[in-house]
């Protein structure tokens, strides 16, 4: 895999872990989340995401690329999920640091939705020259 999109993997990942680990010690003074949101479940969401890259790079790992990089675009597009965060409560509601962990997630997620539909593009590009030209 190519090292740079390694590394916006990683940064994706880090902005998710500051997001979640946020959520989880502040759960409480989030503005209208519901009382079922737990600590708990909001490590168990963060696994269940970062399960979806785990499973992104095992793909791609394995020489299954396409799948790899759709899977990839999944993980990333999960970050969005921290922008609803804004229909319980309005963005000066939360805290400077909540806004900034959410808006990290959200933006690194973006980028590598974005990076793995390009990379993805150009894959499946490749693939349908190499079919018409046998």
């Amino acid at each position: 895999m190519h090292r740079h999109l390694l590394a916006l993997v990683a940064l994706y990942f880090a902005a998710s872990l500051a997001h979640f680990s946020h959520n989880a010690q502040y759960i409480a003074f989030y503005p209208g989340m519901p009382a079922w949101l737990t600590p708990g479940k909001v490590w168990l969401f963060w696994f269940a995401v970062c399960g979806v890259g785990l499973l992104a790079l095992t793909l791609i790992r394995l020489g299954l690329p396409a799948l790899g990089l759709l899977a990839l675009g999944v993980y990333g597009a999960l970050g969005l999920d921290g922008l609803l965060h804004y229909r319980l409560g309005l963005c000066s509601e939360h805290t400077l640091l909540a806004n900034l962990t959410i808006w990290a997630e959200a933006t690194t997620g973006l980028m590598l939705l974005l990076v793995s539909a390009v990379l993805l593009a150009r894959q499946m590009g490749g693939m349908a020259w190499r079919r018409s030209t046998t």
